[in-house]
């Protein structure tokens, strides 16, 4: 197996590099925009003929002020530059010819003293970008994500909700794919969201929504993929920026801190990003169950009051090197690290009544627990560019190793109505748990005529996992191990990938397919006790995910366009999801993995019309086999969650999104879709056919108030949500933010409030196969207010080395 996986290599790399070298190198102009301090990020720039100032190109500045215009004609132009608050810029004329390429020396602009009334918002980066493949949310156009994480930024982003356990779905679906700049995270769903929230929202650049990713992407993610991109600077010479906000919700002293430094000179660019941050939370839950004799008659109703209120420490660090060996090849090495313990004080009421709603007993559940989540990572990177080309390719190796663990303890004492003690119980547990990721890909980029292009690439990972499920029984003050609980999960798992993806384009007709392979190999070893044997299980199966683009012009303008595209994903389960522990959440709830859970396959079928895209309206249906969801199991007076494969769910959904401006100083982002799920299978034995349409809407208005000063007014609404068994009621919430432009535009003071009427909750109701329901309510502590500072200082010179973006923006921004 080993001698083919090498031919096939072999034989790649000989294809793809022979095919490189019988292209034709495409000329180009490229540069970088500053504002003598730091990268001018969103400036718009106009490639214009010399001879009759006509428009040939436009397009927007990227993060670190960059700027590329490709496969230009043989003539003489102009570039002009034009930024929100600063001169317009005017460059000479630029002769191309003979395939002949310009970096320009970079371009500073000067503040403008003109008042609001000359200024327009033309040139202001919008919120909503729409793209052929991808919708591209720009996360700091928000003055509400001052002072927030990476989560909470998340959460606004259209089509995306974030539940109370922070497990994320994407129009209606749940099994999205969330990567860090390319990468996936390899994280179970619990320390993804603790990674999350350690990030500052501030540290972003942009969330990239694909509900129909390319075929460079892992096929992992039957919902679709989001991209969360790290803001990245590779200027010459030094700069940093600052960032502290302090806030409050139902407690005060949320804080976040951060330091973003790049250093660039000759061949090195040093750069590091440390941040930290700590918040304390609340939420309340309250759930009622009822519960029945074996011959399905009433017999008794629990109501449960549970009171969260975690305490969160978080820092991450990364650093790293870039070395220029030549103008055309870079090495480089990327440090991750991320240290996020927390602790909570968690108690829990339950009070039992029989069938005549009589107190029975109360059982008070004292839960603390202190967890811990540890990653540390290295990144090996090296891209080569072809000349002036525009050929790239790349090479990534990664290790990472995550270290995580949780000691709770469980005091479960019962009384009577009349408060006598009846039975008092003490559970311990340790679940300590351990990951190490190995991984290396390889893509290459060949740019190809008519501004097509040409993808292709190899990827290999391997993944083990080693986690452990300790439980004790305290008596008489000494450890007694339980046995019947406690357990030992070993999990591995080896994907190997290739794929290839050809776009081009034919006058008004625009197409782009890919395939990709994926051939999964996974290994499950539950060891045993005095009491359990070893069990294990093995998983080999290779799937093709093809994916398919086709745009249409439909005046020669460009002005309307159609868009066609359809894919197919894989959803495989997560490590935790397979472990066939048991885990306690209270003296009657437990969750416990399914290590006979199957990957799901889902196929996306997409048709999407937009209008300069300031209006796109899209009608997307997905057909998912083997879905994957929560399941919740009553076994007597105990309540079980396990994922399971319960059959099949259809989902239509069809959402407008419009970026408007009624006057030149304010812009609105207004986002809507109608959803429908429906779900068909077997759930323990029984029949499952289940429906649900939701509506979901989003709006952002920014308002520039002249002086420095803007502001900001969003708000979300969803109605009920339909997932399985779970029955979820309408939510929304409304959010304001006001920003001052200070100390000669090189600091930033940000006001926000989040969900400023406390209106988004998360509760409904859980459908049992038996008949019975249970309501539940969580009171969750979004309302918060936070005050945020940013400054930015440094210099920055001419760099005429700079490596150019685009194609190269995976391996030039690495995060875990």
């Amino acid at each position: 197996m080993k001698n083919i996986y090498l031919i096939f290599l072999t034989l790649f790399g000989t294809f793809v590099l022979n095919f490189a070298n019988a292209q034709t190198p495409a000329a180009k102009i490229s540069g970088t925009i500053t504002d003598g301090t730091k990268p001018v990020d969103g400036a718009t720039v106009i490639l214009l003929t010399a001879k009759d100032s006509i428009v040939v190109k436009t397009g927007l500045a990227n993060t670190d002020g960059s700027f590329t215009f490709q496969n230009l004609k043989d003539n003489t132009y102009i570039i002009k530059v034009t930024y929100v608050g600063y001169k317009n810029y005017k460059s000479g004329p630029l002769v191309i010819s003979a395939q002949r390429s310009v970096t320009l020396p970079a371009i500073v602009l000067t503040a403008s003293s003109k008042t609001l009334d000359e200024v327009g918002v033309t040139a202001q980066k919008s919120y909503i970008e729409q793209k052929i493949d991808r919708t591209v949310v720009n996360v700091n156009a928000l003055i509400s994500n001052n002072g927030a994480n990476a989560l909470e930024a998340l959460e606004k982003t259209p089509g995306v909700l974030v539940d109370q356990d922070g497990n994320i779905t994407y129009k209606g679906k749940t099994g999205v794919m969330i990567l860090i700049d390319d990468k996936p995270t390899y994280l179970s769903a619990a320390n993804l969201t603790t990674y999350l929230r350690s990030l500052q929202a501030s540290s972003l650049d942009q969330i990239e929504l694909m509900d129909n990713p390319p075929a460079k992407y892992d096929a992992a993610g039957n919902a679709g993929v989001i991209n969360i991109k790290i803001k990245k600077n590779t200027l010459k010479g030094f700069n940093a920026s600052v960032s502290a906000s302090v806030g409050s919700g139902y407690y005060f002293g949320r804080n976040v801190q951060s330091i973003n430094m790049n250093y660039r000179v000759d061949k090195v660019n040093l750069f590091a990003n440390i941040s930290q941050n700590y918040s304390r939370t609340f939420r309340r839950l309250e759930i009622d169950r009822s519960f029945y004799d074996a011959n399905g008659n009433p017999i008794g109703v629990f109501k449960d009051f549970s009171y969260f209120r975690p305490e969160r420490y978080n820092t991450n660090i990364k650093t790293g090197l870039d070395y220029y060996l030549s103008p055309n090849t870079t090495w480089g090495i990327v440090l991750t690290g991320t240290y996020s313990p927390d602790h909570d004080n968690s108690p829990v009421n339950s009070y039992i009544y029989d069938k005549a709603g009589t107190l029975d007993s109360l059982v008070n559940t004292n839960n603390v627990s202190h967890n811990i989540f540890k990653s540390g990572g290295v990144n090996l990177n090296y891209s080569h560019k072809f000349g002036n080309t525009g050929k790239m390719l790349t090479f990534d190796m990664d290790y990472i190793r995550d270290v995580s663990g949780s000691d709770q303890s469980f005091l479960n004492n019962t009384y009577l109505p009349d408060g006598t003690l009846t039975s008092s119980q003490t559970l311990v547990e340790n679940t300590p748990s351990y990951i190490n990721i190995y991984a290396a890909k390889s893509d290459l980029s060949i740019p190809l005529k008519n501004k097509g292009k040409f993808e292709a690439g190899v990827k290999s990972s391997y993944v083990s996992t080693d986690n452990a499920a300790n439980y004790f029984d305290l008596v008489g003050n000494v450890l007694v191990p339980d046995y019947s609980s406690t357990n030992r999960f070993l999990y591995k798992e080896n994907i190997n990938a290739a794929y290839a993806n050809y776009n081009q384009g034919f006058g008004r007709i625009a197409v782009q397919a890919g395939l990709r392979a994926e051939n999964t190999n996974g290994n499950g070893n539950q060891l045993g006790n005095v009491l359990q044997k070893d069990s294990t299980f093995t998983r080999h199966y290779t799937n093709l995910f093809p994916t398919a683009y086709f745009s249409y012009k439909l005046d020669t303008a460009g002005h309307n366009v159609l868009v066609l595209s359809y894919g197919r994903r894989i959803g495989r389960p997560g490590y935790s999801d397979l472990n066939p522990f048991i885990f306690f959440i209270d003296k009657y709830s437990r969750f416990q993995g399914n290590p006979l859970l199957n990957p799901q396959f889902t196929d996306n079928y997409k048709v999407a019309y937009s209008y300069k895209s300031l209006f796109t309206l899209a009608l997307v249906y997905n057909y998912t086999n083997g879905y994957q969801t929560e399941t919740i199991q009553q076994n007597g007076d105990i309540f079980i969650s396990t994922q399971g494969n319960i059959g099949t769910r259809k989902s239509t959904d069809l959402s407008v999104n419009s970026n408007v401006a009624p006057i030149k100083w304010w812009t609105m982002n207004l986002y809507a879709e109608v959803f429908r799920n429906s779900f068909s299978g077997m759930l323990y034995n029984t029949n499952l056919n289940s429906a649900g349409t939701t509506f979901s809407g989003n709006m952002n208005n920014q308002f520039v108030l002249g002086k420095g000063w803007s502001a900001e007014l969003s708000g979300n609404y969803r109605t009920n949500v339909v997932n399985a068994q779970f029955h979820v009621v309408p939510t929304g919430q409304l959010n304001a933010g006001l920003q001052k432009k200070i100390l000669k535009n090189k600091g930033t003071l940000r006001l926000s409030s989040n969900d400023i009427f406390h209106t988004f909750m998360s509760s409904g109701d859980i459908y049992y196969t038996n008949g019975s329901v249970s309501p539940f309510r969580n009171f969750l502590d979004t309302r918060t207010t936070t005050l945020g500072f940013t400054y930015s200082f440094g210099k920055t010179f001419n760099d005429h080395q700079k490596r150019e973006t685009g194609s190269a923006d995976t391996e030039q921004g690495r995060a875990h």
